[in-house]
């Protein structure tokens, strides 16, 4: 009788030890169902509360670029330092970008017998597309970063406190010949991005593969038309705003501490990157 209770005792142990096992398996589910809606909901007004942040920021730096003082001095410096020093790894693309292109480009026309075709799928492929978006994408990684260091770094050491103490407006003195410049240069590196690519398809095509020099241009000629030019122009121009935009707001409500730079300037180029790319195929759609 004995070995029976103790048979039972054991038996009703085991029991309630996997009910209470199925009941600590449950719970963190439970938990988990239970915060996700929470989490989601905080995540979204985030976002919202960012995105009305930034284009609230983006009015502004437009309304104070209307009202002078215009600060050429400062555009200027800016041209230089956004323009000239991203030229090298501008062009050092480009090249390798039109080298590649031509290259790819060779092979897959001559299954059918098109490589008088090659200029025409060259230079579209540049003007169109890997002109503006890649000129964009260096312009960000070299320039973009920089501003949002900059930037970032002057509001750690309170510089931007000072500014508005002296009764200036930070925005107008230091965002604003940011964003000019980038409009006005961004157009002129995807120029430059466009003519170096084309020039090193040119160079693999022609003089490495043996293909014809007069078909190249023949096909880049009869090919590319204005529409395509200003299309790329415009897309220049968009990314121009993109990048000094996206970086300058990054920089401009950095933390308060060199962990919170660091990630800034990263937010910024991956956050720029993004929109460029996300940019550029609602702009082409509306171009085609």
């Amino acid at each position: 009788m004995r070995l029976i209770h103790t048979d039972r005792v054991f038996q009703r142990l085991s029991s309630a030890s996997l009910v209470r096992r199925s009941r600590r398996a449950v719970q963190p589910f439970k938990t988990v169902v239970i915060a996700l809606p929470g989490k989601t909901g905080r995540v979204s007004l985030w976002v919202i509360q960012e995105m009305g942040r930034m284009f609230l920021f983006l009015l502004q730096v437009g309304l104070w670029a209307l009202r002078p003082p215009f600060r050429p001095r400062e555009i200027l410096k800016q041209l230089h330092v956004i323009g000239f020093k991203t030229t090298f790894v501008v062009v050092l693309t480009a090249i390798f970008t039109g080298m590649v292109l031509a290259l790819q480009g060779y092979y897959s026309l001559r299954k059918f017998g098109a490589e008088a075709l090659l200029g025409s799928a060259v230079a579209l492929s540049m003007i169109r597309e890997l002109g503006p978006v890649l000129a964009s994408l260096m312009v960000t990684a070299r320039s973009g970063s920089a501003m949002t260091a900059e930037i970032g770094l002057m509001r750690i050491t309170e510089q931007i406190d000072a500014l508005e103490t002296m009764a200036v407006n930070p925005v107008q003195y230091l965002i604003t010949p940011k964003m000019l410049a980038a409009i006005l240069v961004v157009p002129l590196l995807v120029s430059m991005f466009d003519v170096v690519g084309i020039w090193g398809g040119y160079v693999v095509g022609v003089q490495l593969l043996g293909a014809s020099a007069g078909s190249f241009w023949s096909s880049v000629e009869s090919a590319v038309e204005w529409r395509d030019v200003y299309g790329g122009l415009l897309k220049a121009v968009s990314f121009g705003v993109i990048v000094s935009w996206v970086c300058c707001y990054k920089g401009f409500y950095t933390q308060m501490s060199a962990e919170g730079l660091g990630k800034a300037t990263t937010e910024a180029v991956v956050l720029t990157s993004v929109l460029i790319l996300v940019w550029d195929y609602f702009l082409t759609s509306v171009l085609l």
